[in-house]
């Protein structure tokens, strides 16, 4: 399996990015269009959930190979958490696309891993 890394501030301006470069690896691994728009909404979700819970910076992790995985980790000092109800749409949205969406917490911070099948 091939891996590619990302680590960026995390900042609205930086989103877009992330959003692009998800939208190239998708393509590599011959996504549909609407299963890399799936892919590229559970990652910038991913993000705002790390940024809501404080975190300034963001490393991801992706794996293509038969399929398409990608790990996001908070980076950084961590800041004071906002949560409100756009965390919980985050969540309730991952949920819908993935199903299999895996949060946990690590010596970074909060993870999450996404697993999509090509």
């Amino acid at each position: 399996m091939d891996k590619f890394t990302v680590c960026l501030p995390l900042s609205n301006e930086y989103l877009t990015t992330v959003r692009l470069t998800t939208g190239g690896i998708c393509a590599l691994a011959e996504f549909d269009v609407d299963a890399a728009e799936d892919f590229k909404v559970c990652v910038t979700e991913s993000l705002l959930i790390l940024k809501r819970n404080g975190f300034g910076a963001a490393k991801i992790e992706f794996g293509v190979g038969e399929t398409l995985s990608c790990a996001v980790f908070g980076q950084g000092e961590r800041g004071e958490a906002e949560g409100g109800p756009d965390a919980e749409i985050s969540y309730a949205l991952l949920d819908a696309l993935l199903g299999n969406a895996e949060f946990s917490r690590d010596g970074d911070g909060v993870v999450c891993g996404i697993s999509f099948g090509a």
